[in-house]
């Protein structure tokens, strides 16, 4: 069974944010587990569900009406899951709509190699979850996958998230560390579940630190394709810790993410060459080790 970030907050001791709830909630959509006309729970039964305050549950909500997912988003009934639009041919989308059926196409190949430069995995593990259902399923079966992962170093100072009033003792970052570190666990964990049930398909997973705090998001997958995100900078608070924090930060599955395909001789293809040589230039020189604790 895929375990997902959702499990690991219900469980533990930290309270799911409201990015995290809208997060799971975006999963289930994705995933099927809620279809369009679909009424949700009520805010109480997903507040009891995520066991976090209604106030918590409404801002996931919202955030979800924002990405055009809810409609009918009131006090008064639980909102409904919007008809899907359609579809906009060769447009970029948000991550977390257009990585999902990115990742299981190249999950489909014989040797799967994805390289991602991210703030914290927590997209990448959450649209993993419908090519490792199939590859439990027998549906895809390649005979490797190799997953690396560069992320920011937890020493150094983020350029974001960080406090709109800065403080010595900055409760932001402890947020981010603990984030960048729970779901990279997850996605280690999901990833070495595949090895351990299919022991023919060989895995490997790694993460590096990087010494500086990435402005974009880069998935590369099979050498074949570069997607490309820029992290868009906003002001927004969220509870922590039993207090308010306002904060400048991006959310990173409203992304829009550029496709580039390789076609050999054309733009594209030199932009999947040449940020492939960037990460591995990055994996290679300048990264270091990373500690998931």
């Amino acid at each position: 069974m895929v375990v997902t970030q959702e499990n690991v907050s219900v469980n533990g001791s930290r309270r799911l944010s409201s990015r995290e709830i809208a997060e799971a909630l975006r999963e289930r959509i994705r995933g099927g587990d809620l279809k369009a006309g679909d009424r949700l729970p009520t805010q109480a039964e997903l507040a009891e569900e995520f066991g976090v305050e209604r106030g918590t549950v409404r801002q996931a909500l919202r955030a979800l009406q924002e990405d055009g997912l809810l409609t009918n988003v009131s006090k008064g009934s639980p909102p409904r899951i919007a008809e899907p639009e359609p579809a906009r041919g060769g447009l970029p989308q948000p991550t977390m709509v257009a990585l999902g059926p990115r990742l299981t196409e190249a999950f489909s190949a014989p040797r799967v190699k994805i390289d991602v430069v991210c703030h914290t995995s927590e997209t990448l593990m959450l649209a993993l979850g419908d090519p490792l259902r199939l590859i439990h399923e027998g549906r895809i079966r390649p005979e490797s996958i190799d997953v690396r992962v560069l992320m920011p170093s937890r020493d150094i100072a983020l350029a974001f998230p960080v406090l709109v009033e800065k403080e010595d003792d900055d409760p932001v970052h402890r947020r981010w560390l603990q984030m960048r570190n729970a779901q990279a666990q997850v996605l280690q964990n999901n990833l070495r579940g595949v090895r351990k049930v299919h022991p023919r398909i060989d895995v490997r997973v790694a993460f590096r630190a990087l010494p500086f705090t990435p402005p974009m998001k880069l998935y590369l997958l099979n050498g074949e394709e570069a997607l490309l995100g820029y992290y868009i900078l906003t002001r927004r608070e969220e509870e922590y810790e039993s207090r308010a924090l306002e904060m400048y930060d991006a959310l990173g599955s409203q992304s829009l993410l550029f496709s580039h395909l390789k076609r050999t001789g054309d733009r594209d293809g030199v932009f999947v060459e040449e940020s492939q040589k960037w990460f591995d230039a990055l994996w290679e020189t300048i990264t270091t080790d990373m500690t998931l604790s």
